[in-house]
């Protein structure tokens, strides 16, 4: 491998590391493939990183499933043959949306089902137990429409849409109101600061 080619997979592969989404050795097998001009067979990946041609065999599979790698038949050769994605815009839709759309959707469900446990506690409620379930009610509908939002942005960045983030957060971060202490203790301030002052008696004479 050249000196080029030996940099750039090893940069891929080092960002692959902490994607979440690819391995190390992915990362350097697409960041090999990449830099070719035309497929490459499996045992030329594997010479050229040095690996085994096993665990080579499954990083592809992994590469193909995400798209980044396509499989080339090449005339002449009963050997697969593999090169490098160039339709970035294809790789992100498919990254997005099994990926990041998918741990959102995760996100929504969760908080569809701690509403319909706040709206079926059942029994006779105090002005606590209504103040809490009052607060719980403001924060899921804070976080599901921020969540909302974020989905339809990255629906849009997937089919090349503008996001309009300025809209996204004027519209759903100003709904979002963070007060200190829990609902119970703001209730009790409430009340406290609306009850009627005592009036205050003649001055004393000096």
């Amino acid at each position: 491998m050249d000196r080029l080619t030996g940099i750039f997979a090893d940069g891929i592969g080092a960002a692959a590391a902490t994607s979440g989404v690819l391995t190390q050795l992915q990362g350097r097998i697409f960041g090999l493939l990449y830099l070719q001009p035309g497929p490459m067979s499996l045992d030329e990946i594997t010479e050229q990183l040095q690996q085994s041609k096993s665990n080579v065999s499954v990083q592809i599979r992994g590469l193909l499933d995400w798209q980044l790698v396509r499989l080339v038949r090449v005339a002449g050769s009963r050997k697969d043959h593999y090169a490098a994605a160039t339709d970035f815009w294809r790789v992100m839709q498919e990254i997005l949306e099994r990926r990041f759309r998918w741990n959102l959707r995760q996100v929504l469900a969760t908080v569809e089902e701690a509403e319909r446990a706040v709206g079926s506690s059942a029994g006779p409620r105090t002005v606590a137990d209504s103040s809490a379930g009052d607060f719980a009610r403001e924060r899921l509908n804070a976080i599901r429409d921020y969540f909302l939002a974020v989905d339809a942005g990255l629906g849009a960045f997937g089919r090349g849409e503008p996001m309009a983030p300025e809209a996204m957060r004027d519209s759903v971060v100003s709904r979002i109101h963070i007060e200190e202490g829990t609902a119970p203790e703001r209730a009790k301030a409430t009340d406290r600061s609306e009850q009627p002052r005592g009036r205050r008696g003649p001055a004393r004479k000096r």
